[in-house]
């Protein structure tokens, strides 16, 4: 989710109250929704504009860039660590994904952030079962809703959750999460909800590898061979470049990168950037969507054709 990436199962008492020790006086650590709203309305009534930044912690450079794309943006920032269990299938990495607490912490404190929010399951799905959820419609029946069923249920529902915990003025999602982006603009639009959606844009490594939370799971080959994904995009933004519109011609392009390194992608495909239909003919400003298996790790990535 808007931002991922280690052992822990759970966020510990003592772990939050380290996070706090250190962070004390330049950057508020919370763990309930009361503290928050309170925090959040203070600086309001002082005239401060508000910026949010969803993560589920592991924070990588990519996260960072995304907290100082919200300090550009607003006045006072909050950024909340939570590993969302709704956005997580049954087979999925929940109990093994990444978390760092206090390195987290740490990074957020080394960003400038007013406030980190991280708190407990128990606090954001409280017991007793949960009646209400948001569905989106349409956006979620291809890519990475095909392939992780109820991934963006859990995603909307955490984020409408967190959007009115916070209650900000402007939120801040990273553009290597493309569908997500679309399903949370389609979310902000269609229930009129008051605030800004900012998307700054994807953080690669060097060799051009995009940053990833998972990425710490890769084997020193399996990064190497990673390193295809992001290939088979440059390569179809070449031949964009060049002159190719035709979509199917692109995304043979891509396959063809791919399959040098012996990767079958679960998907690859110019699309929409709106509503993440396929098309025919290629135009700036469309997306091409890949994801994959490296060895035993997923990863996405994603790239907007630009006209040379």
């Amino acid at each position: 989710m808007f931002a991922r990436a280690g052992s822990r199962m759970t966020t510990t008492a003592s772990d939050l109250a380290g996070a706090r020790g250190a962070l004390r006086g330049t950057v508020e650590v919370l763990t309930r929704i009361p503290e928050v709203r309170n925090v959040v309305a203070a600086a309001r009534a002082r005239g401060k504009r508000i910026a949010f930044v969803p993560t589920m912690g592991a924070l990588h450079e990519g996260h960072l860039r995304l907290i100082d794309t919200a300090r550009k943006a607003a006045d006072f920032v909050v950024v909340s660590i939570f590993v969302n269990p709704l956005q997580f299938g049954p087979n999925e990495d929940l109990a093994k994904y990444p978390r760092d607490i206090d390195g987290d912490t740490a990074k957020v404190r080394s960003r400038g952030a007013d406030v980190v929010f991280i708190p407990e399951v128990a606090e954001i799905y409280p017991p007793g079962g949960r009646r209400v959820r948001i569905v989106p419609v349409g956006l979620d029946e291809r890519w990475e809703g095909a392939a992780r069923p109820g991934h963006f249920e859990g995603v909307l529902t955490v984020v409408a959750k967190l959007f009115n915990i916070v209650l900000p003025d402007v939120a801040v999602f990273g553009q290597k999460d493309a569908q997500q982006v679309a399903v949370v603009r389609a979310m902000v639009r269609d229930l009129d909800l008051p605030l800004q959606i900012v998307v700054a844009p994807t953080v690669r490594e060097p060799d051009g590898l995009a940053l990833s939370s998972r990425n710490v799971y890769l084997s020193p080959d399996d990064r190497r061979r990673a390193l295809a994904l992001s290939r088979a995009l440059f390569s179809i933004q070449a031949a964009f470049g060049r002159g190719e519109r035709d979509a199917r011609a692109l995304e043979q392009e891509g396959l063809a990168v791919l399959g040098r390194d012996s990767i079958a992608p679960d998907y690859l495909a110019v699309v929409d950037p709106e509503t993440l239909a396929t098309v025919s003919t290629a135009e700036p400003g469309c997306i091409v969507l890949v994801a994959g298996r490296v060895g035993p790790t997923r990863l996405i990535d994603n790239i907007a054709l630009a006209s040379p």
